[in-house]
């Protein structure tokens, strides 16, 4: 089982430290234009693209949960809807957004209030990178649906090509074909179309090896067939239309929590000066890293909570154990990430932080505050281990309820500490971190009920 974890695990933590590559490879680009409002225009761009591409994340874990469990009752007939309806989703919602952009460019300059020569160059990045947003959507269903197959090296390879094209046709387009920052925009949409060609190759070759693999009945570590006496033979396990939208509605509403407490939270420090927004901003880059790490871990638990989910569909008490299993060992394995990210923390927090700045104010500054950053990982290790475990488990609307919990209690403490403590940071910090446990709580509360009802079986 811990080989099983690591197979996926490893490749995924790879892919998430890569996938930010695509925007900083615009920013270093840029960055050799010796034209600062050209920085800040790629800056402001990719800002926009990150949150709206953030809230269309459900396409990725919806079809990952959903495979997962096709794939462990060897359901090709599902495992192919879900590809299908993923890639019919994103495409229709690629549609909606360049249908929508005038507004969102309102909506944008309105929040964001750049300068006007930052604005004006923001528009062109904005207005070329637009044209990959339904190849950006499909990738999310691709990869989610990758994963579902058990398989986290495919998504790797696509995502190591995408920022290797997207290095080379923006260098070209930017310092030999003169495009400047709409040169960079074309390059990442370039990139972006490639990996999409490079995702439905692989796609192809997941869903030919699926077949072979259930076909011949060669999958050990599942039951050799169907045929025990306690499989319901006579119950329609067939992916809906309904299944699908429902487990993709309940996420999406999760990440309008998710957003709203990030912005919430940049915006907050901003009230503080710019001294403290800065320090937030570095001292979040501590969670990113844990969250790379621990989100790698968590595609694991989407991927063989999944697979064991559909095993005890139609199999009932063995398929169950192994769910049990799999929970185990990963939270296992989250114990030795928490106490190393911890231990890096506590040790290092202060070295870390100087690498990411040379300003020594804003490393003084953030000394007071560094021990709320090291608690991250054992505040949050629960809440992103049981996001990953409860995704293979598609009981998506108890995701969407700790969200909203956490974020309740986010705004609700926030606002209570604030009359309470003389630091405002601090009671950003602790508000943040009780939004981090409150989630985590919640989800391991509610596990027990959500395996009885979702596989009907008695414990």
């Amino acid at each position: 089982m811990n080989r099983e974890i690591l197979r996926i695990a490893l490749p995924s933590i790879v892919t998430n430290i890569t996938v930010p590559l695509l925007g900083i490879v615009d920013l270093a680009i840029v960055g050799h234009l010796n034209n600062e409002a050209a920085i800040g225009a790629i800056a402001v761009g990719g800002l926009i693209f990150n949150m709206v591409y953030w809230l269309f994340n459900f396409l990725r874990m919806g079809s990952s949960g959903l495979t997962a469990q096709a794939f462990g009752r060897h359901d090709l007939v599902s495992i192919r809807k879900v590809l299908r309806m993923g890639l019919t989703v994103s495409l229709l919602c690629g549609i909606v957004i360049f249908a929508i952009q005038r507004p969102m460019e309102w909506v944008s300059h309105i929040i964001i209030a750049p300068t006007e020569q930052v604005w004006d160059l923001a528009l062109q990045y904005f207005r070329m990178r637009i044209w990959a947003a339904p190849a950006v959507l499909a990738l999310f269903a691709m990869n989610g649906w990758l994963v579902g197959n058990q398989n986290s090296r495919y998504p790797l390879f696509i995502a190591v090509g995408q920022n290797l094209l997207n290095i080379a046709a923006s260098y070209l387009l930017v310092f030999h074909v003169g495009l400047g920052v709409k040169g960079v925009a074309l390059g990442t949409v370039i990139a972006e179309y490639a990996g999409v060609g490079a995702a439905i190759c692989w796609c192809r070759h997941q869903l030919k090896l699926s077949t072979e693999l259930f076909t011949k009945n060669v999958d050990k570590p599942l039951s050799a067939g169907f045929e025990q006496e306690n499989v319901d033979n006579s119950k329609d396990y067939t992916l809906s239309y309904q299944q699908f939208f429902t487990v993709n509605r309940d996420i999406f509403f999760r990440m309008i929590c998710l957003i709203a407490v990030t912005t919430a939270f940049t915006a907050f420090g901003a009230r503080l000066g710019d001294t403290l927004l800065a320090v937030n901003a570095l001292l979040m880059q501590l969670f990113t890293l844990f969250s790379y790490f621990s989100d790698g871990f968590a595609l694991a638990g989407e991927a063989l909570v999944g697979k064991y989910f559909g095993l005890a569909q139609a199999e009932g008490n063995h398929g169950l154990a192994k769910v049990n299993e799999v929970v185990k060992r990963l939270f296992t394995w989250g114990g030795g990430v928490l106490l190393l990210f911890t231990l890096l923390y506590i040790l290092l927090g202060k070295g870390i932080i100087g690498l990411l700045t040379d300003d020594t104010l804003v490393v003084e500054a953030a000394l007071p505050y560094l021990p709320w950053a090291a608690a991250i990982p054992l505040c949050g290790m629960a809440a992103f281990f049981w996001d990953g475990i409860y995704i293979g488990a598609t009981a998506t609307r108890e995701m969407f309820q700790s969200l909203l919990i956490g974020t309740v209690c986010f705004f609700v403490a926030r606002y209570a500490l604030c009359h309470l403590l003389r630091d405002a940071n601090d009671a950003l910090w602790i508000s943040f971190l009780l939004y981090l446990i409150m989630r985590g709580a919640y989800l391991t509360w509610r596990w027990r009920s959500v395996t009885r009802s979702a596989l009907r079986v008695d414990r």
